[in-house]
């Protein structure tokens, strides 16, 4: 879609989008980083990749095998 437009209406879209980017609220990473780091301390204890997942509920274990005598 982007091949197609004119490098003008290229520059056109990019202006609008930084317009709705301006209103975006920012705020420090010092204060957003401290929360960043409080969430993922306060899931660690569901997460998966970190805890594991439970025999019982992992869809990936296997079946069984096959013995052939």
């Amino acid at each position: 879609m982007a091949q197609d437009l004119s490098e003008k209406e290229l520059l056109r879209m990019e202006v609008e989008q930084l317009k709705k980017e301006v209103k975006n609220p920012r705020a420090p990473i010092s204060k957003t980083g401290k929360e960043i780091k409080d969430y993922v301390e306060a899931q660690a204890g569901a997460d998966p990749l970190l805890k594991g997942i439970p025999e019982d509920k992992n869809p990936f274990k296997e079946k069984g095998t096959c013995v052939i005598s």
